[in-house]
């Protein structure tokens, strides 16, 4: 049963049809998510209404400029290459009054189009799902290769900049707000060990040698919509994080996330390695579908790219358990250094394996 609360919010967007019912999303870390299905005549309609988090969101108004601009593009470069939007990208519904979200006191509302007969794997067991989830995010980044990076605003100021984070996290180190960094000792020694690697990327496109693009920032395996009959990767979503940025981040945090063989909070590290299997089939995919933009520094680059985005991820928990939990939902109070440790189990793994993660890279590269 709808509150009145709600219903009050709904009535700001300009959904078709009459409300027929809600049901809370819960996969996500950050904003609150609902599946809304209206009755059009007969016909099922099917929207997502999200609530943003405007404490990791700072600027909502910026976030949804981005999307709405991305979007834009995307939705053009398709049909200027006589391909049919519909279903490949997001459809912002918009408020009654024309905008594109509506903002109740300091809650800030949004609306999307839900995206039907497809779904989103937290998981990925299948090589070949996951190539055509490395092709979706290659994809994402060929629609947007014309897109002028650097006119995007900063959703989350210094997304990826490792060498900021690295002083934050210093500072939530010394801080101690928890009382929590002498239990994080070894984590946390871990880290500082690796500052130099995690600034590489930062380095390299400060000094020019490394192209600023449009990068998605999160792309988690369930950030794709995969279509139910043919298999085949519909739509990236979560564009909250869209920003300037390097290829190297989203291949980077692709593999992290979904050629773990564990969860990445999984507590027990004995199971956490990194799947070689599924990371070719990823970076076939994604190598194959980047091919004629991305330069051979970028593509020789790519196994950099999980190193530094494991590293950061590990730092970014081990912050927030430092500061007391203020950035990810948790389930329990170690939460955040459960993630941590699942992290740092994992890119030990992938340190062991670097050779044969390059030698991976650079074969598929000379075959592209």
């Amino acid at each position: 049963m709808m509150t009145d609360a709600m219903n009050a919010i709904l009535s700001q967007f300009a959904f078709r049809g009459v409300f027929q019912s809600a049901k809370e999303l819960t996969s996500g870390n950050i904003n609150t998510t609902y599946h809304l299905v209206y009755d059009d005549q007969g016909t099922q309609r099917h929207y997502v209404l999200q609530r943003i988090n405007s404490y990791v969101f700072k600027n909502p108004q910026g976030v949804m400029s981005n999307i709405a601009r991305v979007t834009e593009h995307m939705r053009n470069s398709l049909l200027r290459n006589q391909q049919d939007p519909e279903r490949r990208v997001l459809e912002i519904i918009r408020t009654v009054d024309d905008q594109l979200m509506y903002v109740e006191n300091d809650n800030f509302w949004r609306a999307y189009v839900f995206i039907t007969d497809a779904t989103a794997y937290d998981t990925v067991d299948s090589p070949a799902l996951f190539c055509e989830i490395g092709r979706a995010f290659g994809n994402f980044q060929k629609l947007l290769y014309d897109f002028p990076a650097d006119e995007l605003f900063e959703s989350i100021p210094d997304f990826h900049n490792t060498a900021k984070r690295f002083i934050t996290f210093e500072a939530s180190v010394k801080k101690d707000a928890a009382n929590r960094a002498a239990e994080a000792k070894e984590e946390i020694d871990f880290l500082c060990a690796r500052r130099d690697m995690m600034s590489s990327i930062v380095r390299l496109i400060d000094e020019g040698k490394m192209p600023l693009r449009v990068t998605h920032n999160d792309t988690k395996s369930n950030n794709i919509m995969v279509d139910k009959a043919t298999g085949k990767g519909l739509c990236v979503i979560d564009l909250d994080t869209v920003m300037p940025g390097s290829a190297l981040y989203d291949y980077g945090d692709a593999i992290r996330f979904g050629a773990n063989t564990a969860a990445e909070d999984e507590p027990d590290v004995s199971k956490i390695s990194l799947d070689l299997d599924k990371t070719y089939a990823f970076t076939k995919g994604f190598i194959e579908e980047t091919n004629g933009f991305l330069t051979d520094e970028e593509l020789h680059l790519l196994p950099l790219g999980v190193k530094v985005l494991t590293c950061e991820l590990a730092m970014r928990f081990l912050t927030d358990y430092l500061d007391g939990d203020l950035y990810f939902k948790i389930n329990s109070p170690q939460h955040n250094l459960v993630r941590t440790r699942a992290q740092i189990a994992l890119l030990k793994d992938i340190e062991r394996k670097e050779t044969q993660l390059q030698e991976m890279v650079d074969q598929l590269i000379a075959n592209k």
